[in-house]
């Protein structure tokens, strides 16, 4: 056998073991259940994303699973409402509902599918909270009395944080419609010059 066809056959043994080992590989991923995408089989406690925020890690272990909205939304895996809701088992979808278009839309214009007007907030709160044991609490009182301590609402002590800082878009949020855009775009002109 000649030198070419000697490192031709070690070419072809290298490569066939390459192909075994990438075989083997394969075989052994596509060996998780059936039900679900072989690269989604891992262990209860692996997040799906691969983040290091304790907070993050937390909430998802307790099988609420909010990374959908930390990809954009990341300052409220340390917020203190966040974190007790899903501590609770309560995501962000409970009160915010699965807002698929808004996690879809790259240029960020949908809005969320529920947002709570000021007026909605106290209502919703009491959906999961009960009204009778709330209403005890000395500082809630005047949360449930008409016109009390300016009709003050759950959001007002509990999750001041849980409102944007800065905010490049503002929704109406009983109507859903953008009134407030500052971001800035990237866009081609509407005509291009005449050359």
């Amino acid at each position: 056998m000649g030198k070419d066809a000697a490192s031709w056959a070690g070419r072809v043994r290298l490569a066939a073991l390459i192909g075994g080992c990438v075989a083997v590989v394969l075989a052994a991923v596509s060996c998780g259940p059936k039900d679900e995408p072989a690269a989604l089989v891992a262990g209860a406690e692996e997040p799906l994303l691969l983040l290091d925020d304790e907070p993050v890690a937390l909430a998802m272990a307790d099988g609420t699973d909010n990374s959908r909205c930390f990809v954009c939304h990341i300052n409220y895996a340390q917020e203190t409402l966040s974190r007790r809701h899903a501590k609770a088992g309560i995501g962000c979808e409970t009160c915010h509902g699965a807002s698929d278009a808004h996690c879809s839309d790259e240029n960020n214009i949908t809005p969320p599918e529920i947002m709570f007007p000021r007026e909605q907030i106290v209502a919703a709160c009491l959906e999961c909270h009960e009204q009778a044991a709330m209403a005890q609490i000395e500082a809630h009182k005047a949360v449930f009395h008409p016109g009390g301590a300016e009709a003050k609402v759950c959001t007002d002590c509990h999750g001041k944080d849980h409102r944007l800082a800065h905010r490049t878009r503002r929704w109406d949020r009983r109507t859903g419609e953008l009134i407030e855009d500052d971001s800035v775009r990237m866009s081609l002109p509407q005509s291009l010059p005449e050359p």
